[in-house]
């Protein structure tokens, strides 16, 4: 085992557990899904929830539901009269999906969406207290755009997996647009005079931002 294996085991075990509902859906990805590494997972799951203890949000948008299991531990940070509204792309997701929020005691909090966020963001009508950005990363950029004018002065707006295995450390190859993506967004952030801004080397990267 290595040190970071070493590390990581004790924070897991230091740490609230995630309780039996999510730990059965990453089972379930792991054996059914293609790609199962995409969700977040025990520790950013409960550092997600903290955050929503913390700044106790009463309006979430989640651009990239995959599992729910982000959603979910959002959910259970948030007061009873919050709501999370969560878009996913692939209605393939579905079933997945909803063998799991409608079990969560938090799941009367989550509204779900199917679709093209950049045509479903614009007509909830919502001003969000926070945004979890965690989708295309190739549409990293047109999603900030996207929700900035729709998140309040104090709020927050996270962004996962900025880091991207370590690809941004280098020029991407010309076919490589989610790399490109992220490094733009990344360059986008880092100009942007409206936002506080702090990198957590959190598994793959997770970016948050404060809008002044």
């Amino acid at each position: 085992m290595t040190a970071s294996d070493k590390s990581e085991a004790y924070i897991l075990s230091h740490i609230d557990e995630e309780g039996e509902l999510l730990a059965t859906l990453y089972r379930d990805a792991h054996v059914n899904l293609l790609r199962p590494r995409m969700l977040s997972g025990h520790l950013q799951g409960r550092i997600l929830k903290m955050i929503c203890r913390l700044f106790r949000p009463e309006r979430i948008l989640e651009i990239g539901t995959y599992t729910a299991y982000a959603t979910l531990c959002m959910a259970e940070g948030v007061d009873d009269d919050s709501l999370i509204y969560t878009i996913e792309i692939n209605d393939e997701m579905e079933d997945f999906i909803m063998n799991y929020i409608p079990r969560s005691p938090h799941g009367k909090k989550i509204k779900l969406f199917f679709g093209d966020a950049m045509q479903i963001v614009p007509a909830l009508g919502e001003t969000f207290d926070m945004v979890f950005i965690d989708a295309d990363k190739r549409l990293y950029p047109a999603f900030y755009d996207l929700v900035f004018p729709l998140v309040r002065k104090g709020g927050i707006i996270l962004a996962d997996n900025i880091l991207w295995d370590g690809k941004v450390f280098e020029t991407p190859p010309p076919g490589d647009k989610q790399t490109a993506g992220i490094i733009e967004f990344n360059e986008k952030i880092r100009q942007d005079a409206r936002i506080e801004k702090v990198i957590l080397p959190l598994r793959d990267g997770l970016t948050v931002i404060w809008k002044k």
